[in-house]
């Protein structure tokens, strides 16, 4: 099965998707074009976070496996 969004495993392929698109920060508005997600899994849990560069806000995405 072929994604566009490339990448080995089911994570890979959520954290692409998720990168892939500009996030606006729900605090301060900032929207950032280019950043990164960051992975940690608890094996129960998932989750992919990320601070704004503007102000310093954690914004974290949590899916249950």
């Amino acid at each position: 099965m072929s994604s566009s969004y490339g990448g080995t495993s089911a994570f890979d392929r959520l954290r692409a998707r998720l990168d892939g698109r500009p996030h606006a920060c729900e605090e301060c508005g900032f929207v950032e074009e280019d950043g990164t997600w960051e992975a940690v899994t608890t094996g129960a849990t998932v989750e992919y976070r990320r601070e704004c560069p503007s102000c310093g806000t954690e914004h974290v995405r949590r899916y249950r496996l």
